[in-house]
């Protein structure tokens, strides 16, 4: 009997689907090549062997692993499990993690993005999405605390991602969120909005910060879900390094 995913895996692949299945999970190590966004391992739900069990096939078939909110029973897993000549990245905190073999090289694309933040609170979100777009392969500049509460400290940062010029820009903001969509209206490139759950009482928690940038007026913006960072880091990405395509397919 003719298999009906293959004209499928064919279309789309080219190839047989680079599955790698463990007991607990379904690896796409070759998401990266097959998209332009590496895999991200969601270590928060899930159990500290697993997330170790999952890094080391993708530090064996890829030579790096992305992990994302990770809880200090997994940090400490992974401590014990991978030592040098494992070389450790760390940010938010400690709960952003990448691993490389010594050997691996991350890309340069040429993809330009810049990432502001409302406020210093909002910065770990911010951080995951530049950490992304930097495994992209893009070059990445992140301005923090220029939001609205003292709008003067935009005007140079903003200026200066113009001046490089960026590609693209992310803006996190908590509490109004209203940051978003200023940049937007000032700016000809495109805006990714990010809520931060960052706030308290009515509309807390990032849900009035998510309102306001869904109904902005300002045209170009474009908003993930609270606290997203990795989902605004992928959609930035993309978008640079498109365009860094394009520019060089132009000289």
């Amino acid at each position: 009997m003719r298999d009906p995913f293959q004209d499928l895996r064919a279309a789309l692949l080219g190839q047989d689907e680079p599955v790698t299945a463990l007991p607990y999970a379904r690896l796409d190590p070759q998401r990266e090549h097959r998209k332009g966004v590496p895999e991200v391992i969601f270590a928060e739900p899930k159990a500290p062997e697993q997330v170790v069990g999952i890094a080391r096939r993708f530090l064996d078939e890829t030579g790096r692993a992305i992990i994302s909110r990770t809880p200090p029973a997994t940090v400490a897993a992974l401590e014990q499990a991978f030592e040098p000549p494992v070389v450790w990245e760390r940010y938010t905190g400690g709960q952003l993690i990448v691993l490389r073999r010594p050997d691996y090289v991350r890309p340069r694309t040429g993809g330009q993005v810049g990432v502001l933040t409302a406020g210093t609170a909002d910065v770990p979100r911010a951080e995951e999405a530049a950490v992304l777009c930097r495994e992209m392969g893009c070059e990445v500049q992140l301005v923090c605390d220029v939001g609205v509460a003292g709008l003067h400290r935009l005007i140079q940062p903003l200026q200066q991602l113009l001046a490089i010029p960026v590609d693209v820009i992310i803006v996190a903001a908590g509490m109004d969120g209203a940051l978003p969509s200023v940049v937007s209206g000032l700016v000809d490139v495109p805006v990714i909005g990010l809520p931060t759950a960052v706030g308290y009482g009515l509309g807390g928690q990032g849900h009035g910060a998510l309102l306001t940038m869904l109904q902005t007026c300002a045209p170009g913006l474009a908003v993930v879900n609270i606290d997203n960072g990795v989902g605004a880091g992928a959609m930035a990405g993309m978008i640079a390094n498109r365009v860094a395509g394009a520019r060089q397919t132009d000289r």
